[in-house]
């Protein structure tokens, strides 16, 4: 079971109010008790209660006069530091609730004028707006421009810085190959696929510079027997024949 936020209010009822003393009363002496002794300082406490003719102290009277003393040994300014009475107490408080007040009503006024900016782009329009919305909502427009703008400066300067890093040290991003269905072709080859493309390419230029040699002339299969007349007379008329 969750415990109910309590209200620090005066309790009107005379029985609930005697009962919540005798159990916070019971509850503050345990922590001062467990305070002294997980953190081994000196402390006391003294209650005093419409209901009882005395007091009721911890840990005992001769230990809370020896914690009294030593207390009006300090300066009086260290004395006063932290001690409020009750006036004090709710002036705080009250202090401290204007602040939380204030911070709540300029969030929800931020909101408000957020939300009819938002009306604004969306085409609604916008009605009924006095002097002060008017001034409220072009100011907060000017500042979601100037944010705006300081993001695209810093997003395009971080662009420069890292292509100016990328310059300087001379490397440059290439995307990888792909083929037609989409699949990333791997870049590097096996020195055996070079040698073979080297190969061909030396083969290619010397085809280039004896192209007898694809033509068939200048070929050993090709040329006639030097002992044989009848071929070379056959083969000086075939390339060279006489005049008539």
């Amino acid at each position: 079971m969750t415990r109910q936020k309590v209200k620090l209010a005066y309790i009107t009822n005379d029985f609930a109010r005697k009962a919540t003393n005798k159990k916070r009363k019971k509850g503050l002496m345990k922590k001062v008790s467990e305070l002294s002794t997980l953190c081994g300082i000196e402390a006391c406490a003294i209650i005093y209660s419409p209901n009882e003719s005395q007091p009721e102290v911890w840990p005992s009277p001769v230990g809370v006069q020896r914690v009294l003393s030593e207390f009006k040994k300090l300066p009086e300014m260290k004395q006063n530091k932290n001690m409020v009475d009750q006036e004090s107490f709710l002036r705080q408080r009250i202090a401290k609730a204007n602040e939380q007040l204030q911070k709540q009503c300029k969030n929800n006024r931020e909101k408000e004028m957020k939300q009819l900016m938002l009306q604004n782009l969306t085409g609604k329009g916008l009605h009924n707006l006095n002097m002060m919305d008017s001034n409220e909502l072009g100011w907060l427009i000017e500042q979601n421009l100037k944010d705006i703008n300081k993001r695209v400066d810093t997003l395009t300067k971080a662009s420069h810085s890292q292509g100016s890093a990328a310059a300087s040290s001379g490397t440059m991003v290439t995307p990888e190959p792909k083929s037609k269905s989409g699949e990333k072709v791997q870049a590097g080859r096996s020195d055996l696929e070079v040698n073979m493309d080297t190969m061909q390419r030396q083969q290619r230029i010397t085809d280039l510079m004896n192209p007898q040699d694809h033509l068939g002339f200048g070929g050993d299969e090709m040329m006639p027997p030097f002992g044989d007349n009848n071929r070379n007379a056959l083969w000086s008329n075939a390339f060279f024949p006489r005049e008539k």
